[in-house]
């Protein structure tokens, strides 16, 4: 859909086709960054104030400690029900004219265009935005790439009054948990791990602060699950196909950038179009996943070590401009020459911790 839309704002034609019927839902964390913000607005997205709800800060914790971070530029986070913002993308897409096409799953690709069902959609351009688990990838020969480690996350919504106006991240000895508020009376419940039989449930006996938070609420919908983690493509273009979102690779759960990134992709890829090429695409695919890529691998670092997830959350609450130096520096806000600058900052205080 962001793609969909970025392309129509560039003064193309364009056609969705999709097997499934809308709204349409997948697990997710439900959160945007403020960068992912940004490109929402770039977008022309307009999520009613009555179906989302705003979030300011970042907050770490686990059985004994707590630092958080606070957004230091002019947008705040933003939360909001992954099938409440496919809707209002489905509005912004209908009112630039895009074709929508539910229930007609793709069949194949060729030089001259995409099969649906019995029909020929002629394109000039193939996007393949369709996951992780991509056919456009497979029919076009990018499917190749050095294997990743992928981890297994689970979400599901609790009906609960919101007890932080920050995006959580609860650490456990196996497991992260993430709480974010996506209403007045909802609470989006995630938790990701190296084990795929470690379900929602059993996570929250592994994360007690969590489970206390959220004890006796009513659980209101189904728990779905998805696959996470840094995987990377040698190539997400070829001829007149080229890949975003999912499709094209994806960062783990834990830096909450998968939307964002995506979106950003969806623009750069509009953008790059106009030149009649998808080579310089490539480029600027690869430039966007640099920071969150290493992002996820700082924080994984603490993955399954709770001596340094507690020596951690020491230091970030010691010293909570690191924390909002590399909270900065995850949204985009400062300059990638400075994660190495911050990255030996925080060592040294863990060293000296």
């Amino acid at each position: 859909m962001a793609a969909a839309i970025a392309m129509r704002q560039q003064g193309f034609r364009v056609t969705v086709a999709d097997g499934a019927e809308p709204p349409i839902d997948k697990a997710c964390g439900e959160g945007f960054l403020p960068d992912g913000v940004a490109e929402l607005e770039r977008l022309g997205i307009q999520i009613p104030s009555s179906e989302m709800r705003p979030f300011f800060g970042i907050r770490f914790l686990n059985e004994s400690r707590s630092a958080s971070a606070e957004f230091s530029g002019t947008r705040n986070g933003l939360a909001v029900r992954r099938t409440v913002l496919h809707r209002v993308m489905m509005e912004r897409a209908k009112q630039l004219d895009v074709e929508l096409l539910w229930r007609a799953p793709v069949n194949g690709i060729s030089a001259e265009g995409v099969q649906v069902g019995g029909r020929l959609i002629r394109a000039r351009w193939i996007v393949g935005a369709d996951g992780a688990n991509s056919p456009v990838r497979r029919w076009a020969g990018l499917d190749h790439g050095p294997k990743p480690r992928m981890r297994f996350a689970f979400r599901q919504h609790v009906r609960v009054a919101p007890w932080s106006d920050h995006m959580e991240v609860y650490w456990g000895a196996r497991c992260q948990g993430y709480a974010t508020a996506v209403s007045d009376d909802q609470v989006c419940l995630a938790l990701a791990s190296n084990n795929p039989q470690l379900r929602v449930e059993d996570g929250l006996a592994e994360l007690p602060a969590l489970k206390a938070r959220i004890s006796g609420a009513e659980i209101v919908s189904r728990e779905r699950g998805a696959l996470t983690g840094n995987h990377k493509f040698t190539r997400v273009q070829s001829g007149k196909v080229a890949l975003i979102g999912d499709a094209s690779g994806t960062v783990d759960a834990i830096t909450g950038e998968g939307l964002g990134l995506a979106f950003r992709q969806a623009m750069a890829l509009a953008e790059t179009l106009k030149s009649g090429t998808l080579v310089p695409y490539e480029r600027a695919h690869r430039r966007l996943g640099v920071r969150p890529r290493w992002m996820a691998r700082l924080m994984l670092c603490m993955d399954r070590r709770p001596a340094l997830q507690e020596r951690t959350l020491s230091v970030l609450r010691k010293h909570p401009e690191i924390f909002r130096r590399l909270l900065e520096l995850h949204i985009g806000e400062r300059p990638a020459l400075d994660a190495v600058k911050d990255g030996l900052m925080l060592g040294w205080r863990l060293l000296t911790a």
